[in-house]
């Protein structure tokens, strides 16, 4: 006899009630392969545990979603298309305050086309969950991994150091075909985003500003992005994409924030020109660039030198805005602007 296990049912429970609502005993039973008696208790537990909803009569129940809901599907990157399988398969079994479906969105589109087209790999599994506070979304590909990939096209050596890049944006390695504007907003738009790629992790709280820590990585090939937004949220896409123009249209992506806990590890020193170059890498594409010293306690001469006068006189076009400075890196970035 199949036993059911109800954390399996889950996964597909959602879709199959709004799918067979006259008919999910039967539908269920003839799936799964369980007893009608099994089938009928699984249900049960699921309507007590709100993943289904039960009404009709005892001889003719109506069952639908609860207040709990997920589908989680796998499928083969080739000839794969996220719109189509975000319209077929996710949108109609969920039902998510109109702003945070808009945002949810982007982040399914973004997210799955970053795995068709940039991955190298064969398959990815999408699970997406709403409960009665968040909707979370998981995106897991089999491919090369994020942070391998961003190195491989950048020629970096570090994981830390690929997470600089794309914590500023406009990061692709397609530019031809893509503008590096879907990860990072799909980052901004979430309360908790988490990137894990081959046993590397980094993550992001929205409570925490735009920091970015290391996270326990999965060990498993591949990358497996995770980010999950508030039914209750007041942001909205329009808000986010405004946040990064400089002129607060949302249509120029050209501002953006770097997060000087990402060049070194916990402990180390930002004392190097090679250190500030790393950090001014790609800054010429943005009109204004904030300099974030979250962390940081200290700086060396040549790190402040190189960024705030080497750079920042080669190109005065690039606004530099350093933010929440020690006194002592206050007047090291001073000087260097001065001299």
């Amino acid at each position: 006899m199949t036993r059911l296990a109800i954390d399996q049912l889950t996964l597909w429970i959602t879709a199959a009630a709004n799918e067979h609502a006259l008919d999910l005993p039967a539908y269920v039973e003839e799936r799964t392969g369980a007893s009608r008696r099994a089938v009928l208790a699984a249900l049960r537990r699921l309507v007590e545990a709100q993943w289904l909803t039960r009404s009709g009569t005892a001889r003719r129940p109506v069952f639908g979603p609860g207040s709990l809901r997920q589908v989680a599907r796998s499928y083969t990157l080739h000839g794969l298309m996220e719109d189509v399988i975000w319209q077929r398969d996710y949108a109609p079994h969920f039902q998510l305050p109109r702003h945070v479906a808009r945002m949810i969105q982007h982040g399914f589109t973004e997210l799955v086309n970053n795995a068709i087209d940039h991955s190298d790999g064969t398959s990815v599994t999408v699970s997406l969950r709403q409960t009665p506070t968040h909707a979370q979304l998981l995106v897991s590909d089999d491919g090369c991994g994020v942070f391998e990939r961003i190195c491989d096209t950048y020629e970096l050596t570090d994981a830390r150091h690929a997470m600089l890049e794309l914590s500023k944006g406009r990061l692709t390695t397609q530019p031809q075909a893509h503008t590096g504007r879907g990860l990072f907003f799909s980052s901004q738009l979430a309360d908790v985003f988490d990137i894990h790629a081959n046993g590397r992790a980094f993550q992001r709280r929205a409570w925490e500003g735009n920091a970015w820590k290391d996270g326990k990585g999965l060990p498993r090939q591949g990358s497996s992005i995770y980010m999950a937004i508030a039914l209750e949220s007041s942001r909205t896409l329009d808000q986010v994409l405004e946040q990064w123009s400089v002129d607060g249209s949302g249509i120029a992506f050209d501002q953006t924030r770097i997060l000087l806990n990402l060049v070194v590890g916990p402990g180390q020193m930002l004392d190097s020109r090679a250190q500030a170059r790393r950090v001014a890498a790609r800054l010429p594409q943005f009109k204004r660039a904030e300099v974030d010293f979250s962390g940081v306690d200290d700086v060396g001469h040549a790190f402040a030198d190189e960024l705030f006068r080497v750079f920042a006189r080669a190109h005065e076009e690039v606004e530099l805005v350093p933010l929440n400075m020690t006194p002592r890196i206050a007047a090291l970035v001073a000087a260097a602007r001065k001299a």
